[in-house]
């Protein structure tokens, strides 16, 4: 791309709804009797999405890299989507990539045209992902990166894995080359925290990856979800 890239799901109009669409494909694994903590599941997205654009796969001439390019080329969409047992083992014989937290384990698939969901994760539901932490998350490491969600949106933890992956995205770009390779060699460390009401006046103006939501659910167009605060960008 010769552009800067627009923000994820950015409300305003750009060249890139002319080009062709395409969609990330993330499935969390639900288990009715064992789910993932929701904080965990938000990292585990957001590592997703970081290990895929890292992948070998998915640069230079790799059988990944034209779908890749192909979606960084129109709007940035990601989709999550959950599954449980057979539904789960059905979507691990496709191609794609299953990042482990602590508890939650995502798997991550090459972009897709919007039409063009395989049949094994198009019948997966979409809306209605819900999820709790069994206790409060511990303060983030500052010395790594941090994605901050606002602190006045309510989102599901669906929703919200996408903007995590988005906020991850932003991050991955902005980064010089030396960062990225060793953001990529210590297995893409981050911590997703809600800010304070302060924290978050003083994010949003200090110039790092902001994303802004088209507002096609949940939440209205243009709001403000998460900064991504690496410290190679502060």
């Amino acid at each position: 791309m010769s552009d800067v890239p627009i923000p994820a799901e950015s409300p305003l109009p750009s060249p890139r709804d002319e080009a062709p669409q395409y969609v990330l494909p993330l499935v969390v694994r639900l288990e009715r009797d064992a789910p993932p903590a929701r904080t965990d599941a938000l990292e585990t997205s957001a590592r997703a999405v970081l290990t895929l654009l890292g992948d070998e796969r998915a640069l230079g001439e790799g059988e990944w890299a034209e779908a890749v390019r192909n979606w960084e080329d129109a709007r940035i969409r990601k989709v999550v989507r959950r599954a449980r047992g057979a539904e789960w083992r059905r979507a691990g014989t496709l191609p794609g990539i299953t990042v482990t937290g602590r508890s939650a384990e995502v798997r991550v698939f090459p972009p897709i045209p919007l039409d063009g969901w395989p049949k094994d994760l198009a019948k997966l539901q979409v809306s209605g992902t819900e999820l709790a932490d069994p206790e409060p998350p511990s303060d983030p490491d500052r010395t790594a990166p941090v994605l901050w969600l606002n602190p006045d949106l309510a989102m599901s933890a669906g929703k919200t894995m996408a903007q995590t992956g988005h906020a991850a995205q932003l991050a991955w770009w902005a980064l010089p080359d030396t960062a990225r390779t060793a953001w990529r060699a210590d297995d893409y460390p981050l911590s997703v925290r809600t800010a304070t009401p302060a924290e978050w006046a003083r994010l949003t103006h200090s110039g790092l990856p902001l994303v802004r939501d088209a507002g096609f659910t949940e939440i209205a167009p243009g709001s403000c979800t998460v900064v991504a605060d690496h410290p190679a960008l502060r």
